[in-house]
């Protein structure tokens, strides 16, 4: 689930589905090779430098970094990136079932504890990092958006899961990378291709099938959890939610490498917290959950979405983001099985059908834009 889930894509952002943010020099993995600046062997004494290649990301000087000379660099464990992906869909997807177990608690008030979570993690990181808490003065806009359409997309996911089926929820979710494309185009002039207008419309399909409107498949829906209007209501804030964390992608690219990741996680949690709180104080829905059982769940909701948003950050950090994008179709496997295993809700046919297609989509935007990454690094080598 993006961004956070929702958002949660942002330690990295979702979700909610949506990617998450990563140190500068991550996002290529241990495959790209990325300069940075190590003294030449013998010469550090002089404080004679040159450029080099470095594989490593962490920002160490020589001789402490992965490449210094008679340094071993350490094999990584093939495939240890992908169960990384798993481990985390399968975190967002525990974090959801215990959502929908949750009652009368709004999504609000989940969203803002969330919140809590994330800068109990985050303000540690920039203490020691030493980002400040705004951010240089140019990209402060940026990273304002970045927080409220991130936290947006957090409140309205979890309205989502609350009211829907949580399958049906989930798969939409999956439709924001096909948003992004098409977000990326329009604002950022970034190329978009017939390949991602059939992808647009294999998601757009997806959703019709599962939103299953009355003027084309009658007033009388299968299989809807609930009330249709609610069912309805859910399928408009998944919606809603997976542009508003699509548009946080493309704010993120805009502001590039210049902000640190643990600065836009921090804005993200901040704005959310406060905007949770003034709407539950519009709303009047503040309350402390009258079950012991449900205050349980609530910290575990906080706890599991941190983890997953940190096990979903390590594997974009050892492995290529396309089969990350790819493995991470493994929250709609989840949904579907934990949705039968804890909440007794069978999916239907259109719900299948509608995820295949959504998936689809999801995977053939993942895999163009992970070819087309490593076309381009090729013909950076050469």
């Amino acid at each position: 689930m993006v961004l956070g889930q929702g958002g949660e894509g942002d330690a990295a952002p979702a979700a909610s589905g949506q990617d998450p943010e990563l140190p500068p020099g991550c996002e290529d993995g241990p495959g790209a090779v990325q300069p940075s600046v190590c003294p030449a062997p013998g010469v550090e004494a002089a404080g004679a430098e040159e450029r080099r290649a470095c594989g490593c990301c962490s920002g160490m000087s020589w001789p402490f970094c992965c490449e210094a000379p008679g340094r071993k660099k350490k094999a990584g464990c093939p495939g240890l990136g992908l169960f990384y992906t798993i481990l985390s869909a399968f975190l967002f997807s525990l974090a959801s079932v215990l959502l929908k177990k949750i009652e009368d608690v709004h999504s609000v008030e989940v969203s803002a504890i969330r919140c809590i979570f994330q800068m109990a993690f985050v303000l540690p990181g920039l203490i020691y990092y030493k980002t400040g808490f705004l951010g240089p003065k140019g990209k402060r806009i940026f990273l304002f958006f970045r927080g409220f359409l991130g936290s947006t997309a957090m409140v309205l996911l979890y309205y989502a899961y609350q009211v829907m089926p949580l399958a049906d929820a989930t798969v939409i979710t999956f439709t924001s990378p096909v948003f992004t494309s098409l977000l990326a185009c329009i604002f950022l002039k970034e190329k978009y291709s017939p390949w991602d207008l059939l992808f647009t419309l294999f998601a757009v399909t997806g959703v019709i099938l599962i939103a299953r409107p009355p003027f084309l498949f009658g007033s009388h829906a299968s299989g809807i959890e609930g009330s249709y209007s609610n069912h309805l209501k859910g399928t408009i804030a998944a919606i809603a939610s997976t542009l508003s964390a699509a548009s946080t992608i493309v704010i993120l690219r805009k502001v590039g490498k210049s902000v640190h990741y643990f600065l836009s996680i921090w804005y993200y949690a901040v704005i959310g917290l406060v905007g949770c709180l003034i709407a539950l104080f519009v709303l009047n829905e503040w309350r402390l959950p009258h079950c012991g059982r449900d205050r349980v769940f609530l910290i575990l909701i906080g706890l599991l979405g941190l983890g997953g948003q940190i096990f979903l950050t390590k594997a974009l950090q050892i492995e290529k983001a396309g089969p990350v994008s790819i493995m991470r179709t493994m929250d709609v496997v989840f949904a579907f099985i934990l949705q039968v295993l804890f909440l007794n809700h069978l999916p239907t046919w259109w719900t299948v059908g509608g995820a295949l297609c959504v998936v689809a989509s999801s995977s053939g935007t993942a895999i163009r834009k992970w070819r087309h990454s490593v076309k381009k690094a090729k013909q950076r080598e050469i």
